[in-house]
C-alpha cells in the first residue's frame, strides 16, 4: 500500500518538475530537458530526479544548473503539492535513452551481418 502511494507521489513530482523546469532562469538549464523518472525515499526526505537532455554534450552542465536551482524548485514544488514534507531534490543524469539507442544499433548491426551470410 505504501509503495503505491510513493509511486503516485513520484509521478506527481515528475509532472510538476517537468512544468517547473521551464521557469528556471539559470542559463545552464537550456535545450530539451526531460525528467525521465523520480525515485522518492519511503520517508519522503529525498527524491532522486533522473534528467535526460537531448544534446548529450550539455547534460552535466544542465544537471549542475538544476542542482543550483534546487532550492527554488523544492520551494515551488512544496506550494504545488500537498505533502507534509517536500523532499530534497537530488539530480542525476539519466543515460538510459542513450543506452537503449546503443542496444538498438547493436541489434541492427547483428541483423545486417546475419542477412549478409
Amino acid at each position: 500500500m505504501a509503495s503505491n502511494r510513493i509511486g503516485r507521489i513520484n509521478e506527481e513530482i515528475q509532472r510538476e518538475l517537468a512544468n517547473l523546469i521551464r521557469t528556471v532562469k539559470d542559463p545552464r538549464v537550456h535545450g530539451l530537458v526531460s525528467i525521465t523518472a523520480v525515485d522518492t525515499t519511503s520517508d519522503l526526505r529525498y527524491a532522486k530526479v533522473y534528467v535526460s537532455v537531448l544534446d548529450r554534450s550539455d547534460v552535466n552542465e544542465v544537471v549542475r544548473g538544476l542542482k543550483s536551482a534546487g532550492g527554488y524548485l523544492r520551494r515551488e514544488l512544496g506550494t504545488r503539492l500537498s505533502l507534509r514534507y517536500t523532499p530534497e531534490l537530488v539530480f542525476e543524469r539519466d543515460d538510459s535513452i542513450d543506452k537503449g539507442a546503443h542496444i538498438l544499433e547493436v541489434l541492427k548491426d547483428i541483423e545486417r551481418r546475419e542477412e549478409g551470410n
